[in-house]
Formats: structure tokens, C-alpha cells, sequence
């Protein structure tokens, strides 16, 4: 599978499971939801304090697994791992890109200065990764 029909079957879909390595190697999977832009960069909003954010900042080899809703096609992109700073302070720079986000998986939040606020007390940041390679199988 290419990279490009991996990143547009994963398009169609906003669920998935990110694969990350814990110290010993081993993986550990997350579900989560997420967003691509044009570009190919898939980006998922993590607190500081879980596994997953804290094992892609020590090592950021991560993979996203993401299934049509009958099961029987499937993508799955291998990426660097890229975390952004904390959102520190209500409409940050961070918070910003979270709240792009978020529009891009849900739509218009109902009180954006709370949602802001919500970011830099839950501690969020954006993981993005970068994406190197794919496989899977999407038939018709």
C-alpha cells in the first residue's frame, strides 16, 4: 500500500489505534481520535501525564492503525512522533493548534474560553506524526 492511498482511506475515518513503545519494548495501544491535514501530517491531542505521550517522547516510533467500519480493510501508517510544548496559557499557541483540532474532528466548540482554559489544566499537547511508510489492504 502507498502512503498517499494509506493517508486518504485514513481520511475517511477519524478513529484509530496508535501504536506506541513502552521502556521495555513492548507496545502499548491507544484508541484515539484524530485529524490529517493536507499534507499528510496526522496530528491527536494527548495529555502530558499518559503512557502514550510520555512513550512517543522517549522514543517516537509510532504507528496508526485505523479500520473501515465493516473490519475488513485497513490502513495502518508507521511515523516519527513529534510532541508540542504544553498548553501553558488559555489561547496559547498550543492551544490554538488544539483548537484547530478539535474543528477539524467535531466541529465549533460551544465556549471556546473554556475549552482554552480546559487545555492548560488537562495539560494537552499535540502529538503529530509524521508519517514514513503504510500497509494494509483497502479492497473495493
Amino acid at each position: 500500500m502507498e502512503l498517499d492511498e494509506a493517508l486518504d482511506f485514513m481520511r475517511q475515518h477519524k478513529q484509530g489505534v496508535l501504536v506506541t513503545l513502552r521502556r521495555d519494548g513492548r507496545p502499548q495501544l491507544s484508541n484515539i481520535i484524530y485529524g490529517i491535514d493536507d499534507a499528510g501530517l496526522i496530528r491527536i491531542s494527548v495529555t502530558a501525564p499518559r503512557a502514550k505521550a510520555r512513550n512517543a517522547g522517549r522514543d517516537p516510533r509510532v504507528s496508526l492503525h485505523v479500520t473501515r467500519d465493516d473490519f475488513y480493510a485497513y490502513a495502518v501508517v508507521d511515523g516519527r512522533a513529534e510532541l508540542t510544548d504544553v498548553s501553558r496559557e488559555p489561547g496559547d499557541t498550543v492551544g490554538v493548534e488544539l483548537a484547530e483540532l478539535y474543528r477539524a474532528m467535531v466541529g465549533e466548540h460551544e465556549n471556546w474560553d473554556e475549552y482554552y482554559k480546559a487545555m492548560v489544566t488537562d495539560e494537552r499537547l499535540v502529538l503529530r506524526i509524521h508519517p514514513e511508510r503504510a500497509y494494509g489492504t483497502v479492497p473495493s
